[in-house]
């Protein structure tokens, strides 16, 4: 994985997470600086194209190409196996730069990487406390939070074949909570920048900087403060409510823009489900502060996305 702006000008700059930990948030808030950049007289931006000048790399249709025959056919193993050709291919077709989200582990699957390091320019990387992911991703997947705590426990879990928006794609290998943070986090590389949900909650501005500066953007004040403002959590849910957004799961009866705090599971986590959560990803939660003696009072008060 080349560092951003030297050697190369074209690549994938993966943005990646477990599921429920500020990857939407994160697309959004960069739709809106490239928007503000273009347009400092922007008042409002459209959620569901946060996808521009970005691809699906799982979608189903781009692998047939590499496999010799219909999605249908193939094995996870060769499906796994066509994978990084199709990074390459997207690359090659995009010639320059582009991002990509994903909750893919930074593993292997049959063998083979699931992130073509070869093609990669670096890396955003959001990871927030399992405690709260727990909640987020149990109401989104319409389960129970002690399954969601068993699942986000599961070494190696991912999700099958599935149509999301009405496009097929193919599997995924998400990990464990503590697999996909380690994946993406252990070593440290120059090309990834790991960054803390709940520090974009109490900070946005220092941490979407962060963000920009990383991926070589050079907004102004003024334009950063502007995009934050358009992308926060109750713009984005009032959107959310006004327009539909395209990627929360048809089977899910809450709204993707669900509450956007930290600390929600003093609330919501009885005494034996914070207990099972910490005994499957203590170390983890230990080196990013997550443990429940090293929370600060304040993520207690519901802090929500603020501009």
């Amino acid at each position: 994985m080349a560092v951003l702006g030297k050697d190369t000008k074209k690549g994938i700059i993966w943005l990646a997470s477990y599921p429920r930990s500020g990857n939407t948030w994160t697309r959004a808030f960069l739709h809106s600086l490239a928007t503000v950049m273009r347009d400092p007289a922007a008042e409002e931006i459209d959620i569901n194209r946060i996808e521009e000048g970005s691809v699906v790399e799982n979608a189903a249709a781009l692998f047939p190409r590499f496999l010799n025959k219909p999605v249908g056919l193939a094995s996870r193993a060769e499906i796994a196996a066509a994978r990084p050709w199709v990074q390459a291919a997207l690359v090659e077709s995009a010639g320059q730069a582009m991002y990509v989200k994903t909750h893919n582990a930074n593993a292997l699957d049959h063998g083979t990487p699931l992130i073509n390091m070869g093609v990669s320019l670096g890396a955003i990387y959001l990871v927030r406390n399992p405690l709260d992911v727990a909640i987020s991703y149990a109401h989104l997947n319409g389960t129970d939070i002690d399954t969601m705590i068993e699942m986000m426990a599961t070494p190696g879990f991912g999700i099958g074949r599935d149509t999301v928006n009405g496009i097929d794609r193919v599997h995924v290998v998400i990990g464990s909570w503590s697999e996909n943070v380690a994946s993406w986090t252990e070593p440290p590389h120059p090309a990834v920048l790991v960054v803390r949900y709940e520090d974009l909650l109490e900070n946005p501005e220092a941490g979407f900087l962060k963000v920009a500066r990383h991926l070589q953007m050079k907004p102004t004040r003024a334009e950063l403060r502007r995009a934050i403002a358009l992308s926060r959590f109750e713009r984005l849910r009032g959107l959310e409510d006004r327009d539909g957004f395209a990627e929360r799961p048809e089977r899910s009866h809450e709204a993707f823009f669900r509450e956007g705090r930290a600390g929600q599971w003093r609330e919501r986590l009885s005494a034996d489900q914070v207990a099972r959560i910490v005994a499957r990803h203590g170390p983890l939660m230990k080196r990013f502060g997550y443990l429940p003696e090293q929370a600060p009072a304040r993520q207690g008060s519901g802090k929500r996305v603020r501009a």
